[in-house]
């Protein structure tokens, strides 16, 4: 699904002193499965996952979607792909804070309202949010919730990726764990990509890519870790 081919990201190019956030390297990934990538603060891992989501282009290299080359797509193109085939889960859930628990999921969505309605709550109803939590605002939500609701809401039209950076970084272990299963879960049709600092959810990843310093410094499975 994605080929990457000495892709670089350099900040600060108008100064003497360059930051590499990522230092060219190549990579491939599949059309599915749970990959965790994986580093300390200033890895380049989030910058990675911006360059594969269109978020951000890199300043050299280039990387394949399905065949087409994203780097050198249009804005409004790039905004496209973002729309039809990624979505974004990341460390705050975003909620917008006076809409119930299933508008935010609706809000998303580019079915009718009815047909995103049912959909809606059926995503909800498999992440452990019943009848009682839909007309709930994201303040009246445990964070786990307010988790797993942001999930719902990325995946309401069925991205064939699926960007997570952080998903757990705010939440205690057990809801930690709790969202990595619906992660698992939807990893099994589609493809996700936990962008973590931290190795314990990442137990059941098919693939754990480390960086470091703007390079690949290590690859193995999840059990591995």
């Amino acid at each position: 699904m994605f080929e990457i081919k000495n892709i670089t990201m350099i900040y600060n190019m108008e100064k003497s002193e360059k930051v590499y956030a990522l230092g060219g390297f190549d990579l491939t990934l599949p059309d599915t499965g749970l990959i965790g990538i994986i580093g300390p603060s200033g890895s380049g891992k989030s910058t990675l996952m911006y360059c594969l989501s269109t978020l951000k282009k890199p300043t050299d290299g280039k990387i394949l979607y399905n065949g087409t080359e994203l780097t050198t797509l249009r804005d409004s193109e790039r905004e496209d792909i973002r729309r039809n085939e990624f979505g974004f889960v990341f460390q705050r859930h975003f909620l917008v804070p006076y809409m119930s628990a299933l508008d935010n999921v609706i809000v998303a969505a580019a079915e009718d309202q009815n047909t995103a309605a049912e959909k809606a709550k059926s995503l909800l109803e498999g992440f452990g949010l019943g009848e009682r939590e839909y007309k709930k605002r994201p303040a009246q939500l445990s964070g786990g919730q307010r988790q797993r609701a942001a999930i719902a809401r990325a995946m309401i039209n069925d991205p064939k990726v699926l960007f997570a950076d952080e998903p757990t970084a705010a939440l205690d272990h057990e809801n930690a764990f709790a969202v990595m299963d619906v992660l698992g879960d939807y990893s099994k049709t589609r493809l996700v990509l936990v962008i973590t600092h931290d190795r314990s959810i990442l137990k059941h990843a098919d693939r754990v890519i480390e960086m470091w310093d703007g390079a690949l410094s290590g690859e193995r499975s999840g059990e591995a870790v």
